[in-house]
């Protein structure tokens, strides 16, 4: 899963610090380097603890689908406004 590039954007910290929660062996410069791409994300997870795909895909994935989610209804909510 690759974010959406504006969401990466703005709301960067927060996704780091959410997956930083999750697996705290992750620093700043390695989730950087990603550049918010969830394969190299996975790939750093891996890299430090050793776990398969399916340990931590999921939860991986329902992060990164969080904040995508909240970017759609704030677009949504946003034409919404626009069109009263």
């Amino acid at each position: 899963m690759k974010l959406n590039e504006d969401t990466i954007k703005g709301k960067w910290r927060e996704i780091k610090g959410e997956v930083q929660k999750a697996w705290g062996k992750l620093t700043d410069d390695d989730l950087d380097k990603t550049k918010g791409d969830a394969k190299a994300i996975s790939g750093l997870i891996q890299q430090k603890y050793g776990k398969t795909k399916e340990g931590y895909d999921k939860k991986l994935t329902g992060i990164l689908k969080r904040f995508e989610d909240q970017k759609e209804k704030a677009v949504k909510e946003v034409k919404k406004s626009l069109k009263h």
